[in-house]
């Protein structure tokens, strides 16, 4: 048995990302105002504690994974201002957790606006709360607006993931070291810092991160357990390729194992045709199609880089379910989906509805069964 192993057998004894069924299944941004979809169609989540509280235990309920919150401090303007009402994610994660009793509970965390110091206390503290159970999801941000609150430099792309490099340094030092330490970067300096009591996860909490750039890439595969991947193509070719490469990349160059992750969106019917038509409502009828224009144009997605049929797909995902992949149908065709991400090798999805509690009520009841039965939740 290897060290990294070694590792995640501690891990496996709290948290759940470390069980050995086929696919793992989280929910995605439940905490944010209309979750995943940009859209004014009726039943369109709200921000509040019980609808956020509903959704977390119906995950706990069939077991699921994992629970990630989205870090927000400013909506996308448009029709619905899409996700401008939401919880703050580590508070967010400590109600969760003393709430659940299965799921691994993320905060994601946006590095210039927490000190490395505070966010490891709070993610300690998360860890006793959940018993083990919780993730940090690290982001270093592209929503240039959310920095200006905080009066945060904007930095350049590749110097934004060498500050979380030391950002993360420190938050792993201080969940794992027994004595006082100095640290001098570009970005932290910090003096005899110390923590205790220490997390419960040994050797310290799971790590995740999205990055698609080659700086991400470097620093999901050097310092995260888990690497989350939007995917550009929908074909099992490209989806396999896409898996194996940052599984491949983490190993080679780093020799750690990475588990990899991607996000999914349900539009489910008792027919194809009802499933097609209600996603078209939601998306073409009642889209936020100027939030999503906004939301492009603030990620820097150049629209002279796309054909234009290519970025209305594009805008299209995004308005549906966060540029997740389609799940659009039946039951038996949700599930051929979920077999689909299976075989691409996925570890697990992040799952979304439109109708976020309504729809994850329908999958518990009629579509979750078969998803057992498909072998997938062994």
């Amino acid at each position: 048995m290897s060290p990294q192993d070694r590792i995640d057998e501690q891990r496996a004894a709290t948290n759940p990302l470390f069980n050995d069924r086929k696919l793992k299944l989280g929910t995605f941004c439940t905490n944010l105002s209309g979750g995943c979809t940009m859209s004014a169609a009726d039943g369109m989540l709200d921000c509040d504690w019980p609808s956020t509280t509903r959704l977390a235990q119906l995950a706990d309920a069939m077991e699921f994974e994992a629970l990630v919150p989205v870090g927000r401090w400013k909506g996308f303007g448009g029709n619905t201002d899409f996700n401008g009402s939401g919880f703050e994610c580590y508070t967010w994660a400590a109600g969760i957790s003393a709430l659940t009793k299965y799921p691994a509970v993320f905060a994601t965390s946006h590095v210039p606006t927490v000190h490395p110091v505070m966010a490891a206390k709070q993610a300690m503290t998360i860890d006793h709360i959940s018993q083990g159970r919780f993730t940090l999801n690290i982001v270093t941000g592209w929503f240039a607006p959310e920095f200006e609150m905080f009066g945060a430099p904007f930095l350049d792309h590749d110097r934004r993931y060498e500050m979380a490099a030391e950002w993360i340094t420190i938050i792993k030092r201080l969940w794992t070291e027994e004595e006082e330490f100095d640290f001098e970067g570009k970005f932290y300096q910090v003096k005899k810092a110390i923590m205790r009591p220490k997390p419960v996860q040994k050797p310290h909490p799971v790590v995740m991160c999205a990055g698609a750039s080659p700086a991400g890439r470097e620093f999901a595969a050097k310092y995260a357990d888990v690497g989350f991947t939007a995917l550009e193509a929908h074909d099992p070719d490209s989806m396999r390729a896409r898996v194996d490469s940052h599984r491949k990349y983490a190993w080679d160059e780093h020799r750690r194992n990475l588990m990899v992750w991607t996000n999914a969106y349900i539009f489910q019917g008792e027919t194809e045709k009802e499933a097609r038509d209600y996603y078209r409502y939601c998306v073409f009828e009642k889209g936020d199609w100027p939030g999503v224009e906004n939301l492009v144009s603030i990620m820097g997605i150049n629209s002279q880089s796309f054909a234009p049929n290519m970025l209305a797909t594009l805008k299209e995902h995004f308005i549906a379910g966060w540029n997740g992949y389609p799940l659009i149908g039946t039951k038996e065709q949700i599930v051929d989906g979920l077999l689909t991400l299976s075989k691409a090798g996925f570890d697990g999805t992040l799952l979304s509805w439109p109708r976020y509690i309504e729809g994850m009520e329908e999958f518990q009841r009629v579509t979750y069964p078969l998803v057992q039965q498909a072998g997938l939740r062994g």
